[in-house]
């Protein structure tokens, strides 16, 4: 099972990111702030989901728990590459330790 991880910045600048199964559908999403953006303290849920995910180019919307907004951002799946069996298993700990998988 092809795992994959995405990232963007909101407008407040909060580093948004989202973990995707095969069929590019959310299962985790979270956000940080700061310098250490990718260190795991100061992560918060981050709810997103995938719109029109059968499709080449799709979208991804998060609901920025910094500054509130909902902010929606188009990535290629042909761009995306799949995360490794270390990195895949380091995204199901992230999503099982707090930022859980969104509905």
């Amino acid at each position: 099972m092809s795992r994959f991880l995405i990232s963007t910045r909101c407008e407040c600048q909060a580093a948004l990111s989202a973990t995707l199964d095969e069929h590019r559908h959310v299962t985790a999403g979270w956000a940080a702030r700061g310098r250490s953006a990718t260190a795991e303290a100061g992560k918060e849920i981050a709810p997103a989901h995938s719109i029109n995910a059968h499709l080449d180019r799709f979208d991804v919307a998060w609901l920025c728990p910094y500054c509130g907004r909902n902010t929606l951002r188009t990535f290629y799946a042909g761009a995306m590459r799949p995360l490794s069996a270390s990195e895949a298993a380091a995204a199901a700990a992230l999503a099982a330790s707090g930022a859980a998988p969104s509905p």
